[in-house]
């Protein structure tokens, strides 16, 4: 298992506590030093807060364990492609890299849409990594939808 491979499946733990939750399971962890500083998961709709996505909570913890706001030397492990609101967070945030599983049709800013993580105009860029457990991360947001749908309704019908 690679480092990468380790710290998705940390990630996945906390995509399954959004997915106890009725939230989205979307999960992440920060590392630095090959330590996880930070772990957190959507509470969107528990907290009623739309900034409540994973991984802002993580940017939010890890800038209080590092003491800046500047996390020049962590590295961002998320399930899911990030949304254009996290992606911003991440340049502002200055992280180098950004590790994700799965890719995210509707609203990914890591490429799917767009790529705010790699912007030339930006001050700064984000390397980044993808597919790492893809399959399990993906699993996990179809199994979502899927009971989503089933006691929604049809109303949802984009994943």
């Amino acid at each position: 298992m690679t480092d990468s491979e380790k710290y998705m499946q940390e990630a996945l733990k906390e995509a399954k506590k959004a997915f106890d939750a009725g939230e989205v399971p979307i999960g992440a962890v920060m590392v630095q030093n090959g330590e996880i500083i930070a772990r957190g998961y959507n509470l969107r709709n528990t907290a009623k807060n739309p900034l409540r996505h994973a991984e802002i909570d993580v940017i939010n913890e890890a800038a209080a364990v590092v003491g800046d706001w500047r996390l020049e030397d962590c590295t961002l492990f998320v399930t899911v492609e990030p949304c254009p609101m996290c992606a911003g967070a991440i340049v502002q945030a200055r992280i180098p890299k950004v590790v994700f599983g799965t890719r995210n049709s509707k609203a990914g800013c890591a490429g799917s849409i767009l790529n705010i993580l790699n912007e030339p105009k930006f001050n700064h860029q984000v390397v980044v990594e993808e597919g790492i457990l893809q399959e399990d991360c993906s699993a996990l947001m179809r199994l979502f939808f899927r009971r989503f749908r089933k006691n929604s309704g049809p109303m949802l019908t984009e994943e």
